[in-house]
């Protein structure tokens, strides 16, 4: 009988997770905001490169070329790591990940400064307070890919 109601529980929590995960609606302070990115929560799930607390700060991508240039090499790099662009308006693009599980959404945002040459990311998780890492190494590996396509 424990047995049964263990799976019972476990079963009922994961429908609950994949419920959650599935229909949540995208955070209202996605966007730019006064010419930034929202700040980063006090919770370890997001990262920023205009962060200034170790917590969640990560280095800017470096990039050169007019904004359509950067905007399509951008787009394709996230395409590949499997990422859906939900919506891009001049130097602003907004994207979504999905974890492979759950399918939790992370929401990437990038700003591309032409007159600097970067570009600023803030990479976030909707649910939950801890994503393990998980967006930092999105970001990282977005670097990584932007920085070596041709």
């Amino acid at each position: 009988m424990i047995y049964k109601l263990t799976a019972l529980f476990i079963i009922v929590c994961t429908a609950g997770l994949f419920t959650a995960a599935h229909f949540s609606s995208p955070p209202e302070n996605l966007g730019i905001n006064g010419g930034k990115l929202s700040p980063c929560p006090n919770s370890p799930n997001c990262v920023s490169s205009q962060e200034n607390d170790k917590a969640h700060t990560v280095q800017s991508i470096k990039a050169s070329g007019t904004n359509k240039q950067v905007m399509k090499k951008l787009r394709a790099c996230i395409k590949q790591m499997g990422g859906k662009i939900v919506s891009r308006s001049g130097p602003y693009l907004h994207a979504e990940f999905r974890s492979r599980w759950f399918r939790f959404v992370d929401d990437l945002e990038c700003i591309y400064d032409e007159a600097e040459g970067r570009i600023e990311l803030r990479s976030a998780a909707r649910l939950g307070y801890s994503d393990f890492g998980v967006n930092k190494k999105r970001v990282e590996e977005l670097r990584n890919r932007f920085e070596n396509k041709k």
